[in-house]
């Protein structure tokens, strides 16, 4: 099996995006929210508002500067409680000719917007140069508060050497419990009144009054993965105040949980099928030399972690963080070349560098403590997809999974089969505020979205649909990764999209890169 969940974590929770919020009906702002668009952003440094060590050091580099930006709790009821996102700035070093701001938006739904900017800002050298480039913390993420606590690290690092035999009789029930657990202590310590409104519909409406905050009439945005997704609802909810948008690694707006669970299973093993053939190739590889026996070759690797988990110092290797190591690696070809080498470790008998992809694709510091990363992907997702609480409905899309995974591996069945169980959304305490839909966004100006063909997480299709759907310019991207824009150094995309954001230049039809 090519395995991309991590135990106890519900489907919905490991989905980069699946839907967009629906727009929401135009009012009139009352005053409180009045008073909440003309606020101004104070800044000041920024290791104060980091939220873990690695993000302080990042927020020590030359020319950051920080802000808390304040906004309603609940958008209905702006003249209520509020709470604040941490902002990030590097000025535009050319001032004079300065249009503005770039906001960038990494995805997610858990990911910091101020550490992007931080640690990838330098790769934007030509935009900073008549652009601030701001990052953001989405409510809930990072330096805003409050923020999503589900887990403590006691119960994550637990978690995540627990292993629930899909075979066994009691395994649907050992899976719902789990997931229940995780449900019920998201509630209880992050509270039900936060849980309600960490959706994009309210993330949309803070992006708006961001914009205002940084000065600017109108947008210029960068989302990538479910930053497409905020994109996409701020698009719909304000056309007309949209400068620039660029949307890279897709999201397909009118996809529902099932069929998203599909498209990226699918994506994910075409890209471990991908890893297969390029490792094959190599010197040494740990999967052998004929890829249509790696799966085989893994599944013995992996499948003795899954009883007795590896040690790795004081900590344990599992067969759970072996399947996030590779989900890690599969987002982009260039950490191919380390996956082979922790797989060989790994048959050494060390686990070092697996464990340590995990982590921090689980978002885990040396300290042992966690950033709020996987609950916050949870959280969100829960209230922007609807949850599959029938369990008919259940079993027909698990055996749909496992339809197309055999069909994936020729015909072979799947060792560690998807157990058809009640996901951790189905235990949410809030109900959904968004649900699939085909965007609508009269009076969009030309956007720009970008897909690669062999993307695992949000595949070209959804790009595709997505660009159809806001009339927007497609760029194809020809490789196995997630995200391109500024991502990779790749010429034939950054330099047509970096002009469009520049001077809202058209690209040439329908570009096609390669990777």
């Amino acid at each position: 099996m090519i395995p991309i969940k991590a135990v106890g974590l519900s489907a919905a929770a490991l989905l980069l995006a699946a839907c967009t919020p629906s727009a929401p009906e135009q009012a009139k702002p009352d005053p409180a929210l009045e008073r909440l668009y003309a606020q101004k952003l104070s800044w000041g440094p920024c290791p104060p508002m980091a939220a873990s060590p690695a993000q302080k050091e990042a927020f020590g580099g030359q020319g950051l500067e920080c802000a808390k930006l304040t906004v309603p709790l609940d958008h209905a009821k702006p003249g209520e409680k509020t709470i604040t996102l941490g902002v990030l700035r590097l000025a535009a070093t050319e001032q004079a000719n300065r249009i503005g701001s770039l906001v960038f938006n990494p995805g997610g739904p858990g990911q910091s917007g101020m550490s992007h900017v931080a640690t990838e800002g330098a790769k934007a050298a030509e935009l900073r140069k008549r652009f601030d480039l701001v990052g953001f913390d989405p409510r809930g993420v990072g330096a805003s508060e409050p923020r999503v606590r589900c887990l403590d690290p006691a119960e994550r690092d637990a978690q995540r050497l627990v292993h629930i035999d899909p075979k066994a009789p009691d395994a649907v029930a050992r899976t719902e419990a789990e997931a229940k657990l995780i449900a019920d202590k998201c509630a209880e310590r992050t509270g039900k009144d936060v849980l309600a409104v960490l959706g994009t519909r309210e993330v949309a409406k803070d992006l708006d009054l961001l914009r205002a905050a940084l000065g600017d009439a109108k947008l210029s945005y960068v989302g990538y993965s479910y930053g497409s997704r905020i994109g996409t609802a701020y698009a719909e909810n304000h056309p007309d105040k949209v400068r620039a948008m660029v949307l890279d690694g897709a999201v397909d707006p009118n996809q529902d949980l099932a069929a998203a669970q599909l498209a990226q299973e699918e994506g994910f093993q075409k890209a471990f099928d991908a890893f297969a053939k390029s490792c094959a190739k190599q010197a040494t590889c740990a999967l052998g030399r004929k890829p249509e026996q790696a799966e085989d070759k893994l599944d013995a690797l992996t499948e003795p972690l899954a009883k007795n988990p590896l040690k790795v110092g004081d900590r344990k290797l599992s067969a759970s963080d072996v399947s996030v190591a590779l989900t890690a690696a599969l987002y982009s070809q260039e950490q191919w070349p380390t996956l082979n080498l922790g797989l060989l470790a790994l048959q050494a008998g060390q686990g070092e560098l697996l464990l340590a992809f995990a982590d921090a694709y689980l978002g885990r510091a040396e300290d042992g403590s966690y950033g709020a990363d996987t609950d916050v992907l949870m959280a969100v997702n829960c209230v922007d997809i609807p949850p599959v609480t029938d369990r008919a409905q259940v079993e027909a899309n698990t055996r749909k999974i496992a339809e197309k995974l055999r069909e994936l591996r020729g015909g072979r069945p799947d060792r560690d089969p998807p157990v058809p169980a009640l996901d951790v959304c189905a235990h949410w305490a809030v109900p959904p505020t968004s649900k699939p839909h085909q965007p609508k966004a009269d009076g969009l100006p030309r956007t720009v979205v970008v897909s690669t063909t062999g993307d695992p997480a949000t595949p070209h299709q959804a790009g595709v649909d997505l660009a159809k759907a806001l009339n927007a310019q497609l760029v194809t991207v020809e490789a196995t990764q997630h995200g391109a824009f500024l991502l990779r150094g790749n010429k034939c995309v950054d330099e047509p999209v970096t002009r469009y954001l520049l001077d809202t230049t058209p690209l040439p039809d329908s570009p096609r890169c390669s990777g």
